[in-house]
């Protein structure tokens, strides 16, 4: 077995639950995946980190640092950053808060994130492109640049559409419908 399809197989088991749900979209359906219930895990983190890195390397995007909004992104960004750490260029990982701190330094993204940095936004699952959305606008807004968007699933709902839309590529690690067949 691949290691992507035992991150299929975890994401299948662990993360996908059936019944009625409010999407944060605020759709409608009758399929919910909680990824982090697999980003979370030790072996959804190391899976993800290696298959992640890969992923990124393959598009040639030549970044410097991952990240996206929170929570979603936070534990693949994490994954992927510390897969990198032996690499020739490690890559660093940020977050982005929903609004920015209103204390402190009252920062909007966290992390060892500088402006100019080549960044490829993080999304744990797509849906509309909204999450993702948000965390390109503040890391434009920050002084960055986007190389593209990495997402863990893609719900095939016209979210990674959505984002293409803007001229910024989108490559899932899996598509909904490869976890949810029956």
């Amino acid at each position: 077995m691949t290691d992507r399809s035992r991150l299929i197989a975890l994401l299948a088991t662990r993360s996908t639950k059936r019944g009625q749900f409010t999407l944060a979209s605020g759709k409608s359906s009758t399929v919910y995946i909680d990824a982090r219930l697999t980003t979370m895990s030790p072996e959804g983190l190391s899976l993800i980190g290696s298959i992640g890195l890969d992923t990124l390397r393959k598009e040639s995007w030549q970044i410097d640092a991952v990240g996206g909004l929170t929570l979603g992104a936070d534990p693949i960004a994490y994954a992927i950053s510390y897969a990198s750490a032996a690499s020739e260029k490690p890559l660093r990982a940020f977050t982005v808060r929903k609004q920015a701190k209103d204390h402190g330094t009252g920062k909007l993204i966290e992390g060892p994130f500088s402006p100019g940095d080549r960044v490829a936004i993080i999304e744990d699952v797509i849906t509309t492109g909204r999450s993702a959305l948000q965390a390109i606008d503040a890391v434009k807004s920050a002084g960055g640049k986007i190389a593209g968007v990495l997402a863990l699933v893609d719900r095939e709902e016209g979210g990674r559409e959505a984002i293409a839309a803007t001229g910024i590529q989108v490559v899932s690690i899996v598509r909904a419908s490869e976890i949810t067949s029956d």
